[in-house]
């Protein structure tokens, strides 16, 4: 159903669910003895499905699992396969440092097990998705080599009806946590060689733990906060505190000629105020200044 626009934009072209670091282990065990992080991705799907097909693709940018147990990838299709299928929305998976690329094909692609880098381009109504894998076996950090990045040039070839969004897990900006620099993504000048003149709109990622924006090479970056646990950026100077709260994931919308990312809150928290369908649709029947006298207008207080 066609709704009358209100304001001086119009809705979306395409929206994403932006979802990362669920770290989920064997048999749903809790992360650090505390973190259930099975319930939280749990939760994360149910508010996801309020919004229902308004959704085009919920992409998850890395560290599904926390140790690359095949079991807990079979945990986050449970979670999120339904929710793609009630939605129609596309899931799509990166890999992140704590995967391991055997089981993450196998489990999440359902592909034969391999080593090679996970790399994929997928197109959803027009809107090209690169997943990149920046990942290094056996290490946290991150890195970009050449064969990736000519992976990457000859996906972005030919420009998509709708631009390239590029999802990795190691987001190419700075973070003021302490030792995460160690943890960077390396091979970033070439990264933005191949990127400059192409389609790609945005830059997804996670590995940091907490929401954050940035930009690399004129393109936006947007990280999502992590559903397992938060960095809590609060802490002493050169201090890493991860907190067993402060969940959260990220809404992406993609206009005709801009962006705009939005953080969600993961849990069930109490409503403060709500205003519902029915005075939505009094407001779109009523000509443009009447919506402003309804709507806009500052009522004295009774």
């Amino acid at each position: 159903m066609q709704h009358p626009q209100l304001g001086r934009y119009p809705a979306a072209r395409h929206v994403i669910a932006h979802i990362s670091d669920s770290h989920l282990l064997h048999e749903g065990a809790p992360l650090g003895g505390v973190a259930d992080t099975v319930a939280a991705l749990a939760q994360v799907a149910a508010q996801l499905e309020r919004l229902g097909t308004s959704i085009d693709a919920i992409v998850v940018t890395g560290d599904v699992a926390d140790l690359g147990e095949p079991d807990a990838y079979r945990r986050a299709r449970e979670s999120l396969d339904p929710l793609a299928e009630r939605t129609g929305a596309r899931l799509v998976w990166a890999m992140g440092n704590h995967d391991e690329r055997a089981a993450f094909r196998s489990e999440l692609l359902g592909e034969p097990p391999g080593d090679a880098p996970v790399h994929r381009a997928v197109e959803v109504d027009g809107l090209r998705i690169i997943t990149l894998d920046s990942t290094v076996p056996g290490f946290h950090h991150g890195e970009l080599d050449d064969a990736s990045l000519d992976w990457l040039a000859a996906a972005l070839d030919e420009p998509a009806a709708h631009g390239t969004v590029v999802a990795m897990h190691h987001a190419p900006i700075a973070t003021p946590l302490a030792l995460m620099d160690v943890l960077e993504l390396r091979g970033q000048d070439r990264f933005a060689e191949v990127l400059s003149g192409s389609d790609v709109r945005l830059i997804l990622g996670g590995h940091l733990h907490y929401a954050t924006n940035g930009s690399f090479a004129g393109i936006p970056v947007s990280v999502a906060g992590a559903t397992a646990y938060t960095m809590d950026l609060s802490a002493p100077p050169r201090t890493l505190v991860g907190l067993d709260g402060g969940r959260s994931f990220s809404l992406v919308h993609l206009y005709a000629d801009g962006v705009v990312t939005s953080v969600v809150p993961v849990g069930q928290h109490r409503a403060v105020t709500t205003l519902g369908e029915e005075l939505l649709a009094e407001i779109e029947a009523l000509p443009a200044d009447e919506r402003l006298e309804l709507f806009s207008r500052k009522r004295d207080s009774e």
